[in-house]
């Protein structure tokens, strides 16, 4: 009697949180999307729960389905499982990323170890792997799709690479593992923000900011008023703040300040010090890769990638890295006169790199950003984003008004394709806040998949990006590196919503790290073509369209500081393979280690690493451990595919577009490399790269 009490208690306990837990109802809203506008923060960590228990029960119904296991209630029944938790789980760590609080951290810190532990319970399920195993090695006699051996393949891969086949003491050892990655992960990219939202240096002589434009004043004007300083211009380290102070301001120290703030964030000995969380994350991922028989962490995670192994990998860097060096030290020598004349005997710093860089490319090619910036009002540059998709593809995107968001800064498009049918739903949050994680991002909120009865889920997909927020009487003007970052940002999302696979896991984005950066890459192509530009570079007060004569300034110097762009990424990408190279499980010292790092590729003291180690959330976060090559090499893909395009003699030409909507349809459907081939007829070649980067002739 007592356990059927605590039983209904239970049952009622959970019947009272579906009466008011939104993720426990049908969300009743257009498209399917999440309802954010009636999430609560108690409804999130009941969900999870809820949702953990539902998947479970349906893996175990698979394990015990008494039938002989087939690809259909073995394989694709997997895939579909874990609805509700995948509902979850998107709604909540997009609103993290993008939105987050302290609350929202303290359910990220308790939910990961049991998401962790639900996904390690189901790949080490014997019973599951044994089914799964089972429809593997008959594969050849199922009349399979290429598709459907795909999945089937790609699944018993993903089993054996994550510890089904392994004695049960490792399986326990790397269960453990894995939970603790998950927490420290978290922490680390928790610590960023804490710092980054820490550091504020308010100025109150206007004269410290001479040759700041006017427009970074009044940004900075309005965040000091925000923050109960009117009196005030307020900078931090967040990339809209301190950049134009880099780009722009006479005063050497204060930009040396603010650079130095940037730099060192997490790395103080303080409560946001990540040093130690690099040491054990570290230590961990040795240990996970000598459980499956590899000598450092790079060879394990490189090995379902188009690179494949670490030696590979260092082979790329390393003939990217000598043309790219070389460029930097000649603009490096050229910055140093220019300093000269300002500051005779000093030396050049990194502080005074942006600087002097903007001053050169005024001199040289009579281009200041400033001129630039009124043509790039966000809103025309995301329309140019949104008419090259239609040119290229044919698809159409109409803003929705009412649909639910997480912030009132959001925005969304129902897009759809030439014949009027629906591709996807697309959010856009544009402007950074206290709970945002650094940088830009793209993410899936619903996967595409087609389901048992053949219908078609379309997907939700969001581009997030920290531009400049609009200030009293100026709208969000954009830099000519914001203007890359939001088309290459909507390159990912136009992966995702053109995505037709039939499976969850091998849509959209699913695909391996070193090629998911060729979609995106690859519309940073069209950026300042003459004929994209003339789509969306208005002039925010005039309306008129930016003179030809300033498009060919842009475009002369396209080639320009190409050293310094391309040194700052590659010596992030070689750092995250030292990482990942290791061999060795001792603590190190995180700030000698980068320094050795530095010293052995040869690094000028003039550049700093593009993301140092103690805020690298790329390779310690969000999955691009050993994988930050990857935008190099996708690199090398996106300049030979946009050379497809220009052969033709037409940038937008239909056929080669319809070419490569069509890898972009096919996810992770297809292997990497013969998806490629077959779109391009040959091997990518490395040589339009390196003549776009002005490295060769």
């Amino acid at each position: 009697m007592k356990k059927l009490f605590v039983l209904s208690l239970a049952a009622m306990a959970l019947l009272s949180c579906t009466k008011q837990n939104s993720f426990f109802t049908e969300q009743n809203t257009p498209y399917g999307v999440p309802a954010f506008d009636k999430y609560q923060l108690g409804d999130y960590m009941p969900a999870f729960e809820e949702g953990i228990r539902r998947q479970q029960a349906e893996v175990d119904a698979i394990v015990n389905n008494p039938e002989a296991p087939t690809f259909e209630n073995t394989v694709v029944a997997l895939d579909r499982t874990g609805s509700m938790l995948d509902l979850v789980s998107s709604a909540f760590f997009n609103v993290l990323e993008a939105d987050g609080n302290p609350e929202m951290d303290a359910i990220a810190n308790e939910v990961s170890p049991k998401l962790s532990a639900l996904s390690d319970g189901i790949i080490m399920n014997e019973g599951l792997f044994a089914r799964i195993k089972a429809v593997y090695d008959s594969r050849e006699t199922l009349g399979l799709t290429p598709e459907q051996m795909r999945l089937l393949t790609e699944t018993y891969k993903s089993f054996v690479q994550n510890g089904a086949n392994l004695p049960a003491e490792q399986k326990k050892r790397l269960t453990e593992i894995n939970q603790e990655l998950s927490v420290l992960s978290l922490q680390f990219g928790q610590n960023v923000v804490a710092e980054t939202n820490d550091y504020k240096l308010f100025i109150t002589d206007e004269s410290e900011l001479a040759g700041l434009p006017e427009s970074a004043k009044a940004a900075a004007r309005e965040e000091a008023e925000a923050a109960g300083r009117p009196d005030a211009w307020l900078f931090t380290p967040k990339r809209t703040s301190f950049t134009p102070v880099l780009q722009y301001c006479d005063n050497r120290e204060l930009r040396r300040e603010l650079l130095t703030a940037y730099t060192t964030r997490c790395n103080h000995d303080n409560e946001h010090d990540n040093k130690a969380i690099i040491n054990r994350i570290m230590h961990l991922r040795l240990e996970k890769a000598r459980i499956f028989g590899y000598d450092n962490p790079a060879d394990y995670i490189l090995a379902d990638c188009m690179a494949h192994d670490a030696k590979t990998v260092d082979r790329f860097l390393q003939s990217v890295w000598e043309p790219s060096l070389a460029a930097a030290k000649r603009e490096a020598a050229a910055l140093q006169q220019m300093l000269e004349r300002d500051l005779p005997g000093e030396k050049l710093q990194p502080w005074d790199w942006w600087y002097y860089a903007e001053k050169l490319r005024r001199e040289k090619y009579a281009l200041d950003e400033e001129e630039i910036k009124p043509y790039f009002e966000l809103g025309n540059v995301r329309k140019g984003a949104f008419m090259l998709a239609h040119n290229l593809y044919g698809l159409n995107f109409e803003p929705i008004k009412d649909m639910p968001v997480y912030n009132k800064e959001v925005e969304v498009f129902r897009v759809t394709d030439a014949d009027g049918s629906l591709v996807g739903i697309l959010y856009t949050d544009y402007f950074p806040r206290a709970g945002k994680r650094p940088g830009a991002w793209m993410n899936d909120i619903c996967h595409q998949w087609v389901d048992a009865e053949g219908t078609d889920h379309r997907p939700v997909i969001i581009n997030v990006g920290n531009f400049n927020k609009p200030t009293q009487g100026n709208p969000s003007l954009l830099s000519m590196d914001d203007v890359e970052t939001l088309f290459h940002e909507f390159g990912h999302a136009l992966h995702g919503l053109m995505s037709k696979a039939h499976y969850k896991s091998l849509s959209g984005t699913n695909t391996p790290r070193d090629f998911v950066e060729l979609p995106s890459q690859f519309m940073e192509n069209y950026c300042y073509e003459p004929e994209i530009l003339r789509t969306y570079a208005f002039h925010y007060q005039t309306g008129e369209v930016m003179p030809d004569e300033l498009v060919a300034k842009i475009n002369a110097a396209g080639k320009f500081n190409q050293g310094f762009v391309e040194t700052e990424l590659l010596c992030a990408s070689i750092l995250d393979m030292d990482y990942h190279e290791i061999t060795t499980a001792e603590d190190f010292d995180v700030n000698a280690f980068e320094a050795a790092s530095m010293k052995k590729m040869e690094m000028i003291p003039e550049i700093i690493v593009r993301y140092r180690s103690t805020y690298f959330n790329h390779i310690f976060t969000t999955g691009y451990a050993a994988g930050y090559y990857s935008y190099t090499w996708s690199a090398v893909l996106d300049a030979d595919a946009f050379a497809a395009f220009k052969e033709t003699g037409d940038i937008l030409n239909q056929e080669v577009a319809k070419k490569f909507r069509h890898l972009l349809e096919q996810g992770g459907t297809r292997d990497a490399k013969e998806l490629y081939e077959e779109f391009r007829g040959k091997q990518a070649d490395p040589q339009h790269l390196l003549r776009r980067k002005g490295f060769i002739e």
